[in-house]
């Protein structure tokens, strides 16, 4: 060391300073113990002959802090750049080594056998599953049952009618979901009557065929077609069904031949029970 830095220095101490620390805002670090913000007493034998007894006039002065230090005249500078807007109550950290910083270590905490925890997660994901896809199997069933029919409608969708108590020549009205229903018993001359129509004359054009499975039973819901009044039979100009409430006429097969109804008698779904004459 050159001559100049003999005569000033006292002694020397090297200290451990931990790898991230606190430094004040002219960026002296803070470190417990040691006091780095003091300035040098006052040297007797200093070139300025003229100085006054007791500290140097720098005592009030904070020194500054970097990672390169320079000698200028009989002085060690050192000088930090900080790229921030520093006040003079701020603590900032700085590191003084990012060699000695260290990092947690999970290694204890890492699983020994991945292929028992990966089938114990497919096992819940499937387990979920199940659960949802019975949970949702549930609500929807039970959503749907609200909109079902009830016990009361259900009794009324089927009705059976013994033909034996229909004579020939003679109606039967039964009342099916709340509507009427007849059921005529022809006889041979009726069947031949409503053969005998030019079907292209007629307003609702269908044969008696396809208005009857079977030629002595004709099967026919009781609404007319034009307001949805209840026609009486064996009446009208053509023998079959008269509405008395707008004038609607019937043939004896149940299709509109005079008045405002625009088609015929709807004829429902049904089938023959022989076994039983139902």
């Amino acid at each position: 060391m050159s001559a100049p830095f003999c005569r000033n220095l006292v002694s020397r101490r090297a200290i451990n300073v931990a790898p991230t620390v606190q430094h004040a805002a002219s960026g002296a670090p803070v470190v417990p113990g040691l006091n780095l913000r003091a300035a040098a007493p006052a040297d007797p034998h200093s070139h300025d002959e003229h100085a006054a007894a007791g500290p140097r006039g720098d005592i009030g002065a904070l020194p500054s802090w970097t990672s390169k230090a320079v000698l200028r005249g009989h002085s060690l500078v050192s000088r930090s750049a900080v790229n921030a807007k520093v006040t003079g109550t701020q603590i900032r950290t700085f590191s003084s080594s990012t060699r000695a910083l260290d990092t947690p270590d999970f290694s204890g905490s890492r699983v020994k056998n991945p292929e028992v925890h990966r089938a114990f997660s497919y096992f819940l994901i499937g387990s979920f599953g199940a659960i949802s896809a019975a949970s949702a199997r549930s609500t929807v069933t039970n959503f749907l049952s609200t909109m079902s029919a009830s016990s009361d409608v259900l009794a009324l969708a089927k009705v059976e009618v013994d033909m034996a108590n229909i004579p020939e020549g003679k109606n039967a009205i039964i009342k099916w979901r709340g509507k009427p229903v007849f059921v005529r018993h022809r006889t041979q001359a009726e069947i031949d009557e409503a053969n005998d129509i030019d079907v292209s004359t007629l307003r609702d054009p269908e044969t008696d065929s396809q208005r009857a499975k079977r030629p002595e039973w004709l099967v026919m819901l009781g609404v007319c077609t034009h307001l949805g009044c209840v026609p009486i039979g064996e009446a009208g100009e053509y023998g079959g069904w008269f509405c008395p409430c707008h004038g609607s006429h019937y043939d004896i097969s149940g299709r509109i031949r005079k008045g405002p109804a625009p088609l015929n008698l709807e004829v429902p779904e049904y089938d023959f029970n022989d076994s039983e004459n139902k």
